[in-house]
């Protein structure tokens, strides 16, 4: 769409689900650890099939209803730091305190009252992510505020509750989850739908995510922190889409979403003015494929049905594109495979895929499709052919009507793909496992709030001398706490700087990872030694990135070894001198027409002899007077 688009004459509400994991030493309701595995050190394996139970009115949840539809086996890998509570054998214990701790100061720092009294429910959740089939999720504060440069954000919903498991693998009816994250504790903030346009959002997500890592005690890396974006606009319907993994889609997303749904309603009003109308029978066609050359039809047709359904006044339609690269036949599509189907065909692409021209039209006369109807088909096992059909029939209806409330998922393009609708209040109930906890007003007045990263960076800029850029680098980084315990350790130090430390963390390490170094093997203790090294004068700073390349090729090794392999064993300045003085000789020409323009081209030759055990600082400076001298003897 247009980037001059009227986001307010659309009427968007936009509003942010925030999920981020808290760096807590054990889960919310056991003892575990929240460390994460190789699935490879996997010494437990069980499975289960999972059913919707009804809430306290004896209503099922729609979207756990629908994610029944396809009965799939759910698979659990677990380790011997997991226990019997995430295999659900055991009651939980009682909510962490730790845990709690972090979600209050996450409040505060929200400006949102807490609760008196926190109460743990269940929240249904039947993909299998959760043993049990449901999650545990607390209430914990809401009247909160995100302030941006646009308007205040209201924060209506802190939630404090556990992580689901990891999914490793998804071949159909059977899912294979891991459950070392499973209990993992995590904060949901939900927003208020106060966000006006894209960029809007993308600015209120920035500062939730620096409120967070503020605090010091959130996880880091891929996958510690998920956005959910919940979006509307006047006409249409509210979307929740989940699982936006980068900052930098969000804009992305809520555009899409919005140009979705704007064609969405201009295609139900041409529907409209063509009198369209879905017929409510499933025609099963499968005789008219018999001697098909289709692969996909010819495999499915020896153990299933092919069937189809009539679409009057949808010719044309269906193929038209509600986000890039993406159709209403999609839509229909994402609907059918809920019933465990690969996808559907549909005669605006058709003849194609193998189908004929002959097929297609004998697929038209026998469903009694006239001029302007369109065809949907499917071809699998009786049971899911069947299922597709009546969800693409259901969902060519909402086509005619409105745009549906339901639940996408977030793809990498900035689309978003269906997942199942909105859940409603039926899939909530109390845990009646966890004793409720008291939060009195002296307990939240007694949090102690942490130093703002923007406030952080401010200070780096004033305390030691970096510029803007360089500070902004290593305080978003993961490595903030390693600068703020290396700069404890070397403040008083002139040849271990700030700016050494900062631009190591966040240039030299991404390089050396760029280069095929295994830098995730790189620990404190390693880059400790390391400008330890060059502090002492064991190393120069040229040598910083031999030494962290060693290291990570050996992370056992002790420093005097690196240094010995490496052949750092420090120099006397008179051997600088020594070898300074011979080049200058042998290039004497060239130094005599340079004069001392010759520094810079015979400084690269000197360091190549001393590079990390001496320092540039100190070769450049015996190399002029080398120089000099020599200059001064003609």
């Amino acid at each position: 769409m247009s980037a001059e688009i009227d986001y307010r004459k659309l009427g968007l509400k936009c509003g942010l689900e925030i999920h981020q994991q808290l760096d807590s030493k054990e889960k919310l309701f056991c003892h575990c650890p929240t460390v994460l595995r190789d699935t490879s050190e996997s010494n437990i394996e069980f499975f289960r099939y999972l059913c919707a139970t009804e809430s306290e009115m004896g209503e099922k949840d729609r979207a756990a209803v629908e994610q029944l539809k396809v009965n799939r086996r759910y698979v659990y890998k677990g380790y011997d730091t997991t226990c019997l509570v995430e295999y659900d054998e055991e009651p939980p214990s009682e909510l962490n305190s730790e845990a709690l701790e972090i979600g209050l100061t996450v409040a505060k720092l929200l400006e949102m009252q807490p609760v008196d009294q926190l109460h743990v429910m269940r929240k249904i959740v039947v993909d299998g992510s959760n043993t049990s089939g449901f999650q545990r999720t607390a209430f914990l504060a809401n009247a909160g505020v995100v302030p941006t440069s646009e308007l205040n954000v209201g924060v209506d919903v802190l939630c404090l509750e556990e992580e689901a498991s990891q999914k490793l693998e998804d071949a159909g009816d059977t899912i294979i989850y891991s459950l070392d994250r499973l209990g993992i504790p995590l904060v949901e903030i939900g927003t208020a739908p106060d966000i006006i346009s894209p960029s809007h959002a993308r600015e209120t997500a920035e500062m939730i995510g620096m409120l967070l890592r503020s605090t010091g005690r959130v996880k880091r890396g891929l996958g510690t922190i998920r956005q959910d974006v919940n979006i509307s606009i006047a006409e249409g319907a509210r979307v929740e889409i989940k699982g936006v993994q980068a900052l930098d889609m969000i804009e992305t997303i809520v555009e899409r979403e919005v140009e979705r749904q704007v064609n969405l309603l201009e295609i139900r009003k041409e529907l409209l003015s063509r009198n369209a109308s879905v017929v409510d029978e499933i025609f099963d066609v499968t005789d008219i494929f018999k001697d098909t050359e289709s692969k996909v039809i010819k495999k499915s047709i020896k153990k299933g049905k092919v069937y189809a359904v009539l679409l009057r006044g949808f010719d044309g339609l269906i193929g038209r594109e509600v986000q890039p690269g993406r159709r209403l036949g999609t839509e229909f599509s994402d609907r059918a495979k809920t019933s465990g189907v690969g996808g559907i065909f549909h005669t605006d692409e058709l003849p194609k895929y193998g189908i004929t021209q002959e097929e297609v039209d004998a697929l038209r006369d026998a469903v009694g499709a006239m001029e302007g109807g369109a065809v949907a088909l499917v071809a699998d096992r009786k049971e899911r052919a069947y299922g597709a059909m009546e969800s693409v029939l259901i969902r060519a209806q909402e086509a005619l009507e409105f745009v549906p409330e339901e639940t996408r998922r977030a793809l990498p393009d900035g689309n978003s793909a269906y997942m199942r609708p909105l859940p409603g209040a039926s899939r909530m109930y109390p845990e009646t496992d966890v004793p409720a906890i008291d939060i009195s007003r002296d307990y939240y007045d007694s949090i102690v709030l942490p130093e703002l990263l923007t406030e952080k960076c401010g200070r780096f800029v004033q305390e030691y001398d970096l510029n803007e850029e360089l500070a902004e680098k290593i305080v978003y980084s993961q490595y903030l706490p390693l600068f703020e315990e290396l700069m404890d350790k070397f403040s008083s130090d002139n040849t271990v700087t700030p700016t050494l430390i900062s631009r190591t963390l966040t240039g030299m390490i991404p390089e050396l990872r760029r280069n095929g170094v295994e830098t995730d093997r790189l620990t404190d203790s390693h880059f400790l030694s390391v400008f330890g090294a060059v502090a002492e004068g064991k190393a120069a700073k040229e040598g910083i990135g031999d030494l962290l390349r060693e290291f990570a090729k050996n992370p056992g090794e002790k420093l005097e070894d690196a240094l010995d392999s490496l052949g750092f064993t420090g120099v006397d300045v008179s051997q600088i001198e020594e070898f300074a003085e011979k080049i200058v000789v042998e290039r004497a020409d060239f130094v005599l027409e340079k004069g001392h323009g010759a520094v810079g081209p015979l400084m690269g030759i000197v360091m190549g002899q001393f590079r990390g055990k001496a320092d540039g600082k100190l070769v450049s400076e015996v190399l002029k007077k080398k120089i000099e001298t020599f200059l001064n003897s003609k």
